[in-house]
């Protein structure tokens, strides 16, 4: 009967709660491809580094002299110390971590260049058999598109010197939203949500507007058309339109901000959205961007940053106020978060096997082709 309906299968459920299929995505998804990880604006004056945990790594991303970016594993080479972290839990202060253009070891005192480079190790010389140009910091992979700042854990030769990704990378973005001025764009907000459902299942929901209709009813008074088949005509290559009179995701679906100056006539009224492969979800508006980066944690559970980017020049103003945009997005993705929930928690259920996929939900069948391109088939 399903297929007398053109109905498509999804994934088994197991993809979404077996813990081993979680590790299996971890190392041959989220280590070996871009992974988006944050924004340039983190890291905007050389010399300057953060400490982010990626996939239960801890990376430094540091701003070189000449303005380039380099990341490495937060691990000394020689015994393993944790170069940069958190020592409150015993009172005391280590004399290690990032100081003014290097990265100590608190443990021998081993220093490294913010390129990675070991600078000095305490009493040892070439002498001594040593040779520091064997003992770099092991290196992650950077690149970074639209000011956002992508790694990769198991890089390939050539990936620990930062570039700019492009189609190739990660797909139709960079030319479908190639207007929108997201290089620039600051963070107004974030706001973090715990969601106690598998990454995929965000994604699917993300890539889909059949449920818009019964789930988002304050989103579906501006965009009306989400309401319309299911969200079976929407062209998102091209955007999507609001009601009559609006032209943004905000409440009233207006706002005093002033639209990107790079975009076309039809971007200045249109809604556009992109998933980037495996963890970033973009949803642009003519003055705003929410950029979602999905962090898996579990097999059932997902960390979703949202950040809500603006127009610095906005962000300027005395009577600059996103929360008109992000009161609609918070509501918006609550419903969204409440409803993956109830999707992981049915798929646990012993008489769930997989689950369909009606034609105005082809698109979610992208996270399938997806993680089967990536996982060999010897472990499906």
């Amino acid at each position: 009967m399903a297929n007398e309906i053109s109905l498509q299968p999804t994934l088994p459920s197991q993809a979404y709660t077996d813990p081993t299929s979680f590790e299996r995505e971890q190392e041959h998804i989220f280590a070996r491809s871009w992974f988006c990880a944050g924004r340039e604006e983190e890291v905007v004056e050389p010399g300057s580094a953060v400490v982010i945990e990626v996939m239960g790594e801890s990376v430094i991303v540091a701003r070189l002299a000449d303005g380039s970016l380099r990341a490495h594993y937060n691990v000394c080479r020689h015994r393993g110390s944790k170069l940069c972290a958190n020592d409150n839990k015993w009172g005391v202060a280590l004399n290690g971590g990032i100081d003014r253009g290097f990265i100590r070891c608190p443990y021998h005192q081993w220093t490294y260049g913010l390129d990675g480079k070991l600078i000095n190790a305490p009493h040892l010389s070439r002498a001594d058999g040593f040779d520091a140009d064997e003992l770099s910091l092991y290196p992650v992979g950077i690149a970074t598109w639209g000011g956002f700042i992508f790694l990769k854990l198991a890089p390939e030769p050539g990936d620990e010197l930062s570039r700019d990704l492009g189609e190739s990378d990660i797909g139709p973005a960079p030319r479908r939203l190639g207007n929108y001025p997201l290089e620039r764009l600051k963070t107004a907000q974030t706001i973090t949500y715990e969601v106690d459902a598998n990454w995929k299942v965000v994604a699917e929901n993300y890539n889909e507007c059949y449920h818009c209709g019964g789930v988002h009813p304050e989103l579906c008074e501006v965009v009306p058309q989400f309401r319309l088949k299911g969200g079976l005509d929407l062209d998102w290559e091209n955007g999507v339109p609001h009601r009559d009179g609006a032209w943004t995701y905000t409440f009233s679906g207006t706002t005093n901000r002033k639209p990107f100056d790079t975009l076309d006539e039809s971007e200045r009224v249109l809604h556009k959205g992109e998933l980037i492969y495996p963890n970033l979800m973009l949803s642009m508006s003519a003055d705003h961007a929410a950029a979602f980066l999905l962090w898996p944690i579990a097999v059932d559970r997902t960390r979703v940053e949202c950040r809500f980017l603006f127009d610095p020049t906005e962000m300027a103003r005395d009577d600059f106020a996103p929360e008109d945009a992000i009161g609609l997005w918070d509501i918006t993705n609550r419903q969204d978060w409440a409803v993956c929930e109830r999707v992981q928690q049915g798929m646990t259920t012993r008489v769930h096997h997989r689950g369909w996929c009606a034609p105005m939900e082809d698109d979610s069948l992208d996270i399938r082709r997806y993680v089967e391109s990536h996982i060999p088939p010897e472990m499906e």
